[in-house]
């Protein structure tokens, strides 16, 4: 069973603890009902923003095209004021340029329909030929085969004869003349054609003026609006409130204009393209896929869609149609995978499907208007979540940053017992850092995770021989993966978890396996692992990092140094002994024994300890006086071949006693420091130099 301490050890058979009382009970709220409770609150409110988006979308489409036009608008506002125009004048002439920019494009776009049109019955032999073909092709097929499939389901019917000849049998039944029913409708008036023509332009033009009016509003209000924001955001945090606001506005900002000029690009491309092709329209094509492009993934593809359909209809031959189909796959692969990484960064900061998600929802809920604002609302609401903690799951969900770190996802592969993904993810990361800043920083905090876990009493025994055959296989994974900040050739070895795979039995001689080398002279350097679960893959780490520089590393287990097996340990040719441990500050007492039962086997070597954790913590355990310690592999291995190269220089020889220390329980460690120097002293050890035990 593995060793938890007492302050940590976990009891499952201790349902409840009752403590003595004269207080009364009084009934308490299970607190399994709060989160309940919760989650049916958060559904409601969902549901509620749902339904409001949906019913309110009237106000609130005209309200959203007007912020981001606000946001495209805005740089050329603040360049114009910066040439001394007024705040109003300077809203008035860019919003006027806007307008007259959209009313130019319409205009042109209606342009090229009408001569589009009128070039259509020039066309008119090759469409209806065309058409021809499709249906040869592809109805007069179907409607063949279906036929036949209808004939033998009828020959197949067991009633068919039967039917057929009742039906010859009987006589034609008098037909009757049908009687003539003529419907007449009172002719329209004229107020009634008024309003059937003007209802569908009505809609449309309240929406650009609503639009126009709240453009020109926040554009005159803009710093107004922001310190409104920033109050509504929380003024007691002005500083998160204003990273907020500020990511939005430049996030979008640069999305708008990104996005702008790669889409008037693909339209000049699409334009002179079809140009060359002898596509009629060119011009209609590359402004509808310019616009369309704002649409994501489908957008240009819509564009494609009606060029194809006109070059099917207008080409006497299929060539027209193959090349308009090339010019748009590669105009899409160019711009959607160079241009808009190269000019805006990778993404917007969504992940794929968090975009196809929520155009798909704003889709449903705003319709086509929906789809084209998708994208910028998403961004929105995910800044929103990174600043604001009950929406945090909005930046969790949709934003493109890994959801776990590198060391949760390095534990989380190893509690599923899956150490393949976490070799790949490695693989991934040695691209960047070295091999032993990936022990320090990933596989290091990885094993902390574990060890935590083990304490807390969540993880079985299966799940425990599970993780740690996953730690020993990435360890062993990476055995050849050289570390590229260390200069040194890696020792021929048999693998580094192969030497810690083996549980020593009980009555067997502690044997050191150590790393072959052709340098005899080289320090050998011991490295000794704690008793903790885990703390012999972190050693397995450090036996593999110390190899790769060069050094001969052997590996003992902690039972190897108990009380009753020390003296039998070989330490002829032992310069340097580390000890690694991962939960030195959990259990500092046994590993207080352990280095000072290492110091007396060896007095003359150099200790290293490797405590598994930050230098600066207080609660490091004491240790034989210039005793080096190194809180990570990195500083574990430096250490280590310093020691080698400066000749090992001994420590000197003393135990700081257990001063000022607790035991795990919470008692005072006097008594039992006494009972140990008590001991040594009977034993004779008395030429070693002792300070007094017992509290300062």
């Amino acid at each position: 069973m593995p060793y938890v301490p007492a302050r940590c050890r976990y009891a499952p058979e201790a349902r409840e603890v009752i403590l003595p009382t004269n207080r009364p009970a009084t009934p308490r709220a299970s607190p399994s009902t709060i989160p309940a409770s919760r989650g049916l609150t958060s559904l409601v409110t969902a549901a509620v923003v749902i339904c409001a988006l949906y019913f309110g979308r009237a106000v609130l489409i005209p309200f959203t095209l007007s912020v981001l036009l606000s946001f495209l608008v805005a740089p050329f506002v603040t360049l114009l004021r910066r040439l001394k125009f007024g705040q109003l004048p300077s809203t008035i002439v860019a919003v006027l340029a806007a307008v007259m920019a959209i009313l130019a494009i319409g205009a042109l776009m209606a342009a090229q329909v009408g001569q589009l049109a009128d070039a259509l019955p020039q066309y008119q032999a090759a469409i209806e030929r065309k058409i021809e073909t499709v249906q040869q092709n592809t109805i007069a097929h179907a409607d063949a085969f279906l036929a036949k499939a209808s004939d033998m389901l009828q020959r197949a019917s067991p009633g068919h004869e039967t039917a057929a000849a009742r039906t010859g049998s009987q006589p034609a039944a008098t037909a009757r003349a049908p009687m003539p029913v003529e419907v007449h409708e009172p002719l329209p008036s004229s107020i009634e054609l008024a309003q059937r023509f003007v209802s569908p332009i009505v809609s449309p033009l309240e929406t650009t003026l609503i639009v126009l009016v709240v453009t020109i509003a926040i554009l005159l209000q803009r710093e107004n609006v922001r310190d409104r924001l920033i109050h509504l955001f929380g003024s007691r945090d002005l500083h998160r409130a204003t990273t907020a606001i500020d990511e939005a506005a430049s996030r979008l900002s640069r999305y708008f204009a990104g996005q702008l000029c790669i889409n008037v690009g693909a339209g000049i491309v699409v334009t002179i393209g079809l140009a060359i092709i002898g596509m009629p329209g060119a011009l209609l094509f590359g402004v509808l896929t310019a616009l369309l492009r704002f649409v994501p993934y489908i957008g240009t593809w819509i564009a494609a869609l009606t060029a194809v359909v006109l070059a099917a209809a207008v080409s006497p031959g299929w060539t027209m149609v193959v090349w308009t189909i090339v010019l748009f796959g590669v105009i899409d692969v160019v711009a959607g995978q160079v241009a808009e990484p190269l000019l805006y960064g990778h993404n917007t900061g969504l992940s794929p499907l968090a975009v196809i998600v929520a155009a798909i929802f704003w889709t449903w809920v705003w319709g086509p208007l929906g789809l084209v604002l998708s994208t910028p609302l998403t961004l929105c609401l995910v800044i929103l979540g990174r600043y604001v903690e009950g929406l945090a799951f909005l930046d969790v969900l949709f934003s493109d940053r890994p959801a776990l770190s590198p060391a949760q996802t390095f534990y989380q592969r190893m509690l599923a017992g899956d150490p393949n993904e976490a070799l790949v993810q490695a693989e991934a990361i040695l691209k960047e850092l070295s091999l032993k800043a990936y022990y320090d920083e990933v596989a290091r905090e990885g094993l902390r995770l574990a060890r935590n876990d083990v304490l807390r009493g969540v993880v079985s025994i299966e799940q425990l021989a599970r993780m740690h055959d996953a730690f020993f296989d990435v360890v062993e994974g990476l055995e050849n993966i050289a570390d590229v900040e260390d200069g040194a050739s890696k020792p021929a070895s048999s693998g580094t978890a192969d030497l810690v795979r083996k549980i020593p039995e009980e009555g067997d001689v502690p044997s050191m396996r150590f790393h072959a080398s052709t340098h005899r002279d080289v320090p050998l350097v011991l490295c000794i692992s704690g008793r903790g679960d885990f703390d012999d893959v972190a050693a397995a780490i450090a036996l593999q990092l110390l190899g790769k520089r060069g050094l001969d590393a052997g590996l003992a287990a902690y039972e190897d140094f108990s009380r009753g097996r020390v003296s039998q340990a070989d330490m002829t040719r032992i310069s340097i002994i580390c000890v690694v441990s991962l939960d030195a500050t959990e259990c500092p007492n046994y590993l207080r024994n352990l280095l000072r039962r290492v110091h007396e086997r060896a007095p003359d070597t150099t200790l290293v300890l490797d405590p598994g954790t930050d230098a600066d913590t207080r609660d490091e355990p004491r240790s034989p006086s210039r005793t080096l310690r190194a809180s990570s592999f990195t500083a574990l291995a430096d250490v280590c071949a310093t020691a080698a190269r400066d000749g090992a220089p001994p420590p000197r020889t003393r135990v700081i006693p257990y001063r000022d220390q607790q035991m795990p329980g919470g008692r005072d460690s006097s008594a039992a420091g006494n009972r140990v120097l008590s001991r040594r002293r009977e034993l004779g050890e008395d030429s070693v130099e002792h300070e007094k035990v017992g509290p300062a």
